[in-house]
């Protein structure tokens, strides 16, 4: 892959960006501190600013990190800051494979955001990052997750039983991927 780090994403209602440790008051009343958007999420929701400023430390430190892709969903021409976040969670560099997760503030959920944020973040991945595969991964109970993945043009490739934990417990994972050929097939 031709790492280029997080680079700042804009497509037509939203803003991809790097976090700043600033962002931690809208993190936290925004998304992280609701157990629902949470609910099929790997951490727990936070308590107090102080977790999301303890989050947002770690990745501003990783940002000189080529490899390392995470960003700030801000919607443009609002003031309510980051209000959801997109980013890889993990990679494979001997198939130029990468994971994306993502989450995003109730009051922006169904409204297309997240299809139209990790839409960006497929084709940086494949045409300025040179991946060949963008994965991505939902709690079969999390349906809407799922959708977004289709919407993208990601293909369901199986579901693996009792794979993973979440704030629900041990949980099944349903797996959607898109290849670099994929895009030029269509």
């Amino acid at each position: 892959m031709k790492h280029q780090g997080t680079k700042r994403l804009e497509t037509e209602r939203l803003i991809l960006r790097r976090f700043a440790e600033a962002d931690a008051e809208s993190v936290f009343k925004n998304w992280a501190s609701d157990p629902e958007v949470t609910k099929f999420l790997r951490w727990k929701s936070h308590t107090c600013v102080e977790e999301s400023r303890e989050l947002l430390a770690g990745c501003v430190k990783r940002y000189g990190e080529a490899d390392y892709y995470h960003w700030a969903i801000e919607e443009r021409g609002s003031d309510s800051g980051a209000v959801g976040y997109i980013g890889v969670f993990w990679s494979d560099e001997t198939v130029d494979s990468v994971e994306v997760g993502y989450s995003l503030g109730r009051r922006w959920q169904g409204r297309g955001y997240m299809s139209e944020a990790l839409m960006a973040v497929i084709d940086f991945l494949i045409d300025e990052a040179g991946a060949n595969r963008v994965v991505a991964a939902h709690d079969p109970r999390n349906a809407a997750s799922g959708g977004v993945m289709k919407r993208c043009g990601m293909k369901y490739e199986g579901t693996m039983r009792q794979v993973d934990r979440n704030n629900q417990g041990i949980c099944d994972l349903s797996f959607y991927a898109v290849l670099a050929s994929d895009r030029r097939e269509s």
